[in-house]
C-alpha cells in the first residue's frame, strides 16, 4: 500500500480516519476538504473554458484552472505533512516530565506541529480568492460548483485553525505561539467573510431568495 496518505483510496483513507490511528486526523481531513475545494474552482473554470461561447477569455479561464490545480495539489500534500508534523511532538509527550529537556523538546515539537495547518490556512486564502474569480468568471450553469467549493473552503479554514489553536494554547505566552495565533485568526477574519459572501450569492441566485 501506498505510504503516502494523500495517495489512498477515499475508502482508505476515510476508514484510515475512523480508525484509533492518531494521523490522518482533523488537519488531514481540513486539507483534503480544501483540496476539493481548489479542485471544485479549477472544474468550473475548465468547463467554462472549454466552451464556445466564453472563447474570448478561454486563455484566462484556463490560467485560472491552472492556479486553483496548482492549490489543490498543495492541499492534498499537507495531508502527509499534518501526519509528519504530529510525530516529534507524539515523541515528546513520551519524554520524561521533570526531564530538563523536556519543556524545550515540547515547545519545538509544538510549533512544528503547527507548521501544517498553518499552511493549509495560507492555502485555503489562496484558493478562496480564485473561487471569487470563478464566481465572476465561470459560467452560470457552473454556479453551485463555485458554491460548493466555498463552502468546503470556508470548513477546511476554520479546521485548519482548530489544529493550530489546539497547539498553542498549550504554549502560553509564547512569541512564536502568539505570532502564530495572531496570523490564523487575521486569516480567519479575512476569508470567513469573504468565502461566505460567496455562498450567499450562490444560495440567492439558486433560491431567488435574499437574506434580507
Amino acid at each position: 500500500m501506498d505510504p503516502l496518505l494523500q495517495n489512498r483510496s477515499c475508502e482508505d483513507f476515510t476508514a484510515l480516519l475512523a480508525s484509533s490511528a492518531p494521523a490522518p486526523g482533523g488537519g488531514g481531513a481540513a486539507a483534503l476538504a480544501g483540496a476539493l475545494a481548489a479542485a471544485l474552482c479549477s472544474m468550473a473554470a475548465e468547463l467554462t473554458a472549454s466552451r464556445k461561447k466564453y472563447a474570448e477569455r478561454k486563455e484566462a479561464l484556463e490560467a485560472l484552472a491552472a492556479a486553483a490545480q496548482a492549490e489543490s495539489r498543495a492541499l492534498l500534500a499537507l495531508i502527509d505533512a499534518d501526519a509528519e508534523g504530529f510525530l516529534p511532538l507524539a515523541a515528546a509527550y513520551k519524554l520524561p516530565k521533570d526531564a530538563p529537556e523536556t519543556a524545550e523538546a515540547l515547545r519545538r515539537a509544538t510549533l512544528t506541529a503547527c507548521q501544517a495547518p498553518m499552511a493549509l490556512l495560507r492555502r485555503c486564502a489562496g484558493a478562496g480568492a480564485l473561487l471569487e474569480r470563478a464566481l465572476e468568471e465561470a459560467s452560470p450553469a457552473l454556479l453551485s460548483d463555485v458554491g460548493c467549493g466555498a463552502a468546503l473552503c470556508r470548513g477546511a479554514l476554520e479546521a485548519g485553525a482548530m489544529n493550530v489553536f489546539v497547539n498553542t494554547r498549550t504554549l502560553p505566552g509564547d512569541a512564536g505561539a502568539q505570532a502564530l495565533e495572531a496570523e490564523a485568526k487575521a486569516l480567519l477574519g479575512d476569508w470567513v467573510p469573504r468565502l461566505e459572501r460567496i455562498t450567499r450569492r450562490v444560495f440567492s441566485a439558486l433560491t431567488g431568495e435574499t437574506d434580507g
